[in-house]
């Protein structure tokens, strides 16, 4: 199949600088898709510079409208939108977020086919791309520069300063300092994933949940928690993860087993709104609540952690709780806070790296079914909306796109 991609540049404010597909990302997949041709739109804020794709011989310029498929990274301005033309982006409209129900009424006005990466999945619903491990590598190192910086241990250079990964690994060595405290990690996916590379690089030792509970040890330690470890069924019944995806509104928190023994809080979870919290704000007042810092990597504002209140920035990544007022204050305000990062774009920290692995995802995974027949309906499941329509699988967003844009 024939097909031209083009890179669009982000638009986006806060500006993004990750790209889909790197200069060498891109020189594969010509060499594997013979009827593939790449333009790459002019930036001056992508991680990789437009002289990067020119010295791999890929045509660089500012207007790419005669392009058949547009691929970026985050949501496109409503304004930068190109009528009748296919998009690839993470739209963040299939839960009926309330700040894109513009866009994508815009992308139904103008006749756009939207493709969204995060419906992108394989024949049992699992992602086939996304950012979330270095989610998970930024969020796990953030704790530790968060944590460091609240007791004065050591400062690490903020990974959005790095030039790449194998800079920000030679800052590892500096949480040798760290006293024998306990961290928690919450989840099993990508993100957790992650965050476990980092800390086993950091070199510091992992244990069972068991020994995490009832031991005490000499040196830092980390536990991984996956749903079990932390939840129960009300009615007492025995553990059941798919029946715990279908009905988490069933079950209960037991994560208060976690709170006395843990110093640094590392949540990687992907968590549904009928789950159960964590913990609660009361419990942040308990005598024995001993997390003093907390990587919400998840970033849900109001949800597993209630402590996030609200989303962090890369340059201003912490922030405080206070549990007796409940309220925030600046970072680092008195030792009896609880000190938080919830940094909401943690890939664009490494931008060159998560762009390497999103490219090497986006290869593998989806071009053989863009340039082909489809015939697994991988492209068919992720597209949102075609001809002006919503597709069959999302007419549940036709409310929400019909609802008038609140002023």
């Amino acid at each position: 199949m024939s097909l031209t991609i083009g890179l669009i540049r982000e638009g986006k404010t806060p500006p993004d600088k990750r790209v889909p597909l790197t200069p060498k990302k891109c020189g594969e997949a010509l060499s594997a898709f013979p009827g593939l041709q790449i333009v790459v739109q002019s930036s001056a804020i992508r991680s990789y510079s437009d002289q990067e794709y020119r010295d791999l011989d890929l045509e660089v310029r500012d207007d790419i409208s005669d392009c058949d498929v547009l691929m970026g990274v985050k949501e496109v301005p409503i304004d930068q939108l190109i009528p009748n033309k296919t998009y690839l982006f993470f739209s963040h409209t299939v839960k009926k977020q309330p700040a894109n129900r513009k866009l994508l009424q815009a992308v139904l006005k103008k006749n756009i086919t939207l493709i969204d990466y995060e419906r992108l999945t394989n024949a049992q619903g699992e992602r086939i791309v996304a950012f979330g491990r270095y989610a998970g590598i930024v969020g796990a190192y953030n704790g530790l520069l968060t944590y460091g910086r609240k007791h004065g241990l050591y400062n690490l250079k903020p990974a959005h300063q790095c030039v790449d990964m194998d800079d920000m690994q030679e800052e590892f060595f500096k949480v040798k300092k760290l006293p024998p405290i306990k961290m928690a990690v919450t989840g099993s996916g990508r993100v957790a994933q992650g965050a476990l590379e980092v800390l086993d690089r950091m070199g510091i030792r992992r244990v069972s949940v068991y020994d995490y509970l009832y031991l005490n040890f000499n040196e830092p330690v980390y536990t991984q928690l996956r749903s079990s470890d932390y939840n129960r069924r009300r009615d007492g019944r025995v553990w059941d993860t798919p029946d715990f995806h279908q009905h988490p509104e069933e079950y209960e928190s037991t994560f208060g087993n976690f709170l006395p023994v843990t110093d640094l809080l590392i949540a990687c979870a992907y968590w549904h709104p009928a789950a159960p919290l964590l913990f609660s704000e009361a419990d942040t007042r308990r005598p024995d609540f001993r997390i003093n810092t907390i990587a919400d990597v998840t970033c849900d504002v109001n949800g597993s952690v209630p402590t996030t209140k609200r989303s962090s920035t890369i340059a201003d990544p912490a922030f405080d709780y206070n549990p007796a007022t409940g309220e925030l204050e600046p970072a680092y305000s008195r030792p009896t806070n609880i000190t938080e990062m919830a940094v909401d774009n943690l890939p664009c920290e490494l931008p060159r790296n998560a762009s390497r692995d999103f490219g090497r995802q986006l290869i593998d995974m989806v071009l053989p079914h863009l340039l082909g027949n489809d015939a697994e309906g991988v492209i068919a499941r992720a597209t949102i909306a075609q001809n002006g329509q919503l597709t069959e699988p999302y007419q549940y967003l036709r409310d929400y796109v019909a609802e008038p844009v609140q002023a």
